[in-house]
């Protein structure tokens, strides 16, 4: 896939210019997403793997001789080592740092990285006692910031597969629909409009924290809250959205509360602009829901970034740009979002595009509580 690749070489071109900047020889890879994007593939961490890009001169990759094949496959890079399985992973790493005379180095490493184990970390210090290992700061994930086009394609398609489940889904609903039944036809129809896998969350919403809360086999009844949290695959990159149906009508106060939210929601969408700072662009939903009392507190972040994640999920959500009332950080086109909020019960969520004049819901599904009632009344009226 000569695109891919080149995609995949632009990264590293750019990551090889940070390096130089930094004087590091040579940048360690090793959590699955950081290797998905700069060598097109991802391992599990049985056994421990690794990548290596240098300032200068060709990458390399160590990892168990079973997964070679699979990893050719996928890379362009060709100085691959393999090492059978009864043979230390660390020792097979040395050797090849040794051979390619980075023993000396100075090499970046991500502390960050779930892969790398403070056992592994320090078996790499005693095989190497000369190399000075130099944390790189979350490198590999800050140097994802901003998405390209290419990038840009996953998460719209994404964002489509959103639309077109949420529509079905909300139709479907009602009374005696089990959380189960619906989260399988979230997955159903997820792999049916193309997506490669999904990890939704459906349950029954109560609260404000009720968003990580469990799939559950009881009934739906009237008046219960069915919240939609889709996070379909679109080779490893994630749009995500949330809408709720209402089992019936929806209770006045709900409606005024959906309405207050959607309002405020609306207004950070629009403050989503290059060069606002992320703390700002926070306090519009933060203080705004604690200002009109919708929320007596607000303990979560209000967004994070969205992009490539890993199938193992070894995290669930990329926070390394988040929307906080500490967030100095300054917003950039091509940046990408998940801004969410829940208040009593509902929640609404939309992966947001910072584009030159504000933020782009990448998703087309309308901002609004659903009712159960209202969709049996739509249903009937198209078919």
């Amino acid at each position: 896939m000569p695109s891919e690749n080149s995609e995949i070489q632009a990264r590293v071109e750019r990551l090889r210019s940070e390096l130089r900047a930094r004087n590091l020889d040579l940048l360690l890879i090793d959590d699955c997403e950081a290797t998905a994007y700069y060598f097109n593939y991802e391992v599990s961490v049985s056994f421990y793997r690794a990548g290596f890009i240098p300032a200068e001169g060709e990458a390399f990759f160590v990892l168990r001789t079973v997964d070679v094949a699979p990893l050719s496959e996928r890379a362009s890079i060709k100085d691959i080592v393999g090492y059978p399985d009864w043979k230390d992973p660390v020792t097979a790493i040395a050797e090849k740092i040794r051979q390619r005379g980075y023993d000396r180095a100075r090499i970046g490493i991500d502390l960050t990285s779930h892969a790398l184990t403070v056992q592994t970390f320090e078996a790499l210090k005693r095989e190497l006692p000369h190399v000075q290992f130099v944390d790189a700061d979350g490198l590999p994930w800050k140097m994802r910031k901003l998405k390209s086009k290419a990038e840009l394609e996953k998460l719209r398609k994404g964002a489509a597969i959103n639309d077109a489940v949420m529509q079905e889904i909300v139709t479907a609903a009602e009374s005696g629909l089990t959380e189960r039944e619906a989260l399988r036809m979230v997955v159903e129809a997820t792999l049916r409009y193309g997506g490669d896998g999904t990890s939704p969350v459906v349950t029954v919403g109560k609260g404000w924290d009720f968003l990580h809360g469990h799939v559950h086999d009881t009934a739906l009844q009237k008046g219960d809250v069915l919240h939609l949290e889709l996070i379909p695959r679109v080779n490893g990159y994630t749009s995500r959205l949330i809408r709720c149906v209402v089992l019936g009508d929806i209770p006045p106060e709900l409606d005024v509360l959906s309405r207050k939210m959607i309002e405020l929601q609306d207004k950070q969408i629009v403050a989503m602009k290059p060069g606002a700072i992320a703390k700002d662009v926070d306090g519009i939903m933060r203080l705004g829901a604690l200002d009109s009392g919708i929320r007596q507190d607000y303990t979560n972040i209000t967004g994070y970034t969205v992009g490539y994640y890993s199938h193992r999920a070894m995290r669930a959500s990329d926070f390394t740009w988040v929307f906080l009332p500490s967030s100095e950080w300054v917003l950039e086109e091509g940046m990408v979002f998940h801004m969410y909020t829940s208040a009593g019960g509902i929640a609404i969520s939309d992966t947001v595009l910072v584009g030159p004049n504000g933020g782009e819901r990448l998703g087309k599904v309308e901002r609004r509580l659903f009712s159960s009632n209202e969709s049996a009344r739509l249903a009937r009226n198209v078919a």
